[in-house]
């Protein structure tokens, strides 16, 4: 049976088969001895996303009192529940992430608990995910941006939106009515301005399919 350690972009996490191509965590949220989660969904505010392979390195999941291991379908699905990436295992990424976010704020690069602290203002409602209303037509939203609809996410690819599941996106026939932006505001600007996040290879396919 699977864990439950799998990342919706509603920042829900879930118990299913599928792992995703992204790991991340959010701090200690996990009882070891039972590999369960707490009731608590973070216990910092540096949520991040980390490569699935660094150095050789091999961890025991939600086995030990460390960090909890997320895992996100791709970059696209992190982003939108609220995490940025690690500037350890994914400093490129990390680096490019913190000038596109500093050219779509107008200031200077952020160091990360600035935009950790920005980015907990804007996932989070209470404790519950955070939706944010649309101040544009959704084809003028950059790719890998998520929307809501019908409860159901939506990531913009090539201008166009397809429906998120865990095991990837699939192409959508009839015209989608967003009803809210699920992606943080502020990571909606980095990738305005440049930042390009991983997806899923699933979303190139969809898009073809569309076509």
């Amino acid at each position: 049976m699977p864990l439950q350690n799998r990342v919706t972009p509603f920042g829900e996490i879930v118990a299913v088969p599928e792992r995703g191509t992204l790991m991340g965590n959010r701090g200690i949220i996990h009882d070891p001895t039972t590999r369960s989660l707490l009731t608590k969904h973070w216990s910092t505010k540096a949520w991040i996303t980390c490569r699935c392979d660094y150095k050789g390195i091999q961890r025991a999941v939600m086995a030990t009192k460390s960090w909890t291991e997320l895992f996100f379908l791709d970059e696209a699905t992190a982003l939108a529940a609220g995490h940025r990436p690690c500037f350890l295992c994914r400093r490129d990424a990390a680096q490019a992430f913190r000038v596109a976010w500093a050219a779509g704020h107008g200031d200077q690069l952020p160091a990360a608990p600035q935009i950790d602290a920005v980015l907990h203002s804007e996932r989070v409602q209470g404790r519950t995910k955070r939706i944010h209303a649309l101040t544009h037509g959704i084809a003028e939203l950059p790719d890998g941006v998520m929307i809501s609809a019908r409860d159901q996410a939506f990531v913009m690819a090539g201008g166009c939106p397809l429906l998120w599941t865990a095991g990837g996106y699939r192409p959508i026939s009839a015209p989608l009515h967003a009803d809210g932006l699920i992606t943080p505001p502020a990571t909606v600007g980095a990738l305005r301005f440049g930042y390009r996040p991983v997806l899923h290879p699933s979303a190139m396919v969809s898009s073809q399919a569309r076509e």
